[in-house]
């Protein structure tokens, strides 16, 4: 069996078959808008923004932890290897379950040496980003609106989301 931690659009698109799916948290990784899309939800010439996990001891990041057969793992990283691209790698992380235990969970993060990594920006900046960009996947707007409800349907707070979520609904209404 293997564990795949989710903390992006996997959280509600997983889009691969698993056995089991909990809650989780990554110790000392905090999720940020600081990686460009120039293709699931922006272009080249129009980079949209989504999450990816950055180091911070001070921070755990709250996600979905997947149970995959052995017979399907082979299928399903390669399938993720194709959706998580443009500059994540896969890694293994420690996750920690609700009941305290510790896992080893295989991930993808896009780290600041990969070309398409933003880093961090004002809220203004970031939501002007958001705004504009659409890709394959769909726009900018509905990734981050999607994951904010996925997150608090899950319980989970996230302070960086929430506050993008926040502003991205207001400049949505115009306010």
């Amino acid at each position: 069996m293997a564990l795949v931690f989710g903390y992006g659009s996997l959280i509600w698109r997983p889009g691969f078959p698993y056995v089991s799916a909990c809650i989780a948290s990554a110790p000392g990784w905090a999720r940020r808008f600081w990686q460009g899309s120039p293709d699931h939800r922006g272009t080249p010439e129009f980079v949209g923004r989504v999450v990816t996990l950055i180091e911070d001891q001070s921070e755990s990041c709250a996600g979905r932890l997947f149970e995959i057969e052995s017979h399907n793992e082979s299928d399903v990283l390669t399938y993720l290897d194709g959706r998580e691209s443009g500059g994540y790698e896969r890694v293994s992380i420690t996750c920690t379950l609700d009941s305290g235990e510790s896992v080893s969970a295989l991930t993808y993060i896009a780290t600041p040496g990969n070309p398409n990594f933003l880093g961090d920006a004002t809220v203004g900046r970031i939501l002007e980003q958001i705004m504009g960009a659409e890709g394959e996947s769909g726009t900018n707007r509905e990734y981050v609106i999607e994951l904010d409800e996925a997150l608090r349907a899950a319980k989970i707070i996230d302070h960086h989301v929430a506050i993008i979520a926040s502003g991205l609904r207001q400049v949505i209404r115009g306010n």
